[in-house]
């Protein structure tokens, strides 16, 4: 990932890291506690994306193998993990607790979320009759994606902050957004 001015993560203090990016490195610390694979598996199921950006055709897995041997280059993962300043966020635990208290049919429990940019996750929904886009594409929030349980090529999307969580469905791609419940925090 190209790290521009946009996407740079954030120091303690909130100025930009030139080091790491937004999803994996905010206020100073990083977004999420897991091992290079299980990024390797959480970044894999962005190969569409891959493959638009780089013009390529790569399946998960050929882009997996690829993540597996760009990744222990990185700094992230050349330092030892007593070292790293992880993400304990409180709040970040409460909005996991809080999703998972919704019970929404067929969806998984959560155990993780990560920093993600509102411009990559907004979707457009249909409401009332209007298209409409609920995310800033300028903000960052905590969110994931799941595969809809009993549903294959259906997801859950999840994206929320102090003020809100947001749950949608939808298919491959983003296709046929469907908005499950947005609610108040």
């Amino acid at each position: 990932m190209p790290l521009t001015d946009e996407i740079l993560g954030t120091n303690a203090d909130g100025s930009k890291n030139e080091e790491y990016c937004i999803y994996c490195f905010k206020d100073g610390a990083f977004t999420g506690d897991f091992t290079m694979e299980e990024m390797v598996e959480f970044c894999s199921q962005f190969v569409d994306q891959y493959n638009q950006d780089a013009g390529q055709q790569l399946t998960r897995e050929e882009y997996k193998e690829i993540l597996r041997q760009y990744y222990p280059n990185l700094k992230r993962w050349n330092t030892p993990c007593e070292d790293l300043p992880h993400a304990t966020n409180p709040q970040k635990q409460q909005m996991i607790e809080e999703i998972n208290a919704l019970a929404i049919k067929d969806m998984p429990v959560i155990d993780n979320l990560f920093v993600l940019q509102g411009s990559f996750v907004n979707m457009e929904y249909h409401i009332n009759g209007n298209a409409v886009y609920l995310l800033d594409n300028e903000e960052s929030y905590w969110g994931t994606q799941v595969e809809k349980l009993n549903a294959e090529g259906r997801c859950f999307g999840i994206a929320c902050n102090e003020k809100f969580i947001l749950v949608s469905e939808y298919g491959q791609d983003g296709a046929d957004a469907e908005l499950v419940i947005l609610k108040r925090r």
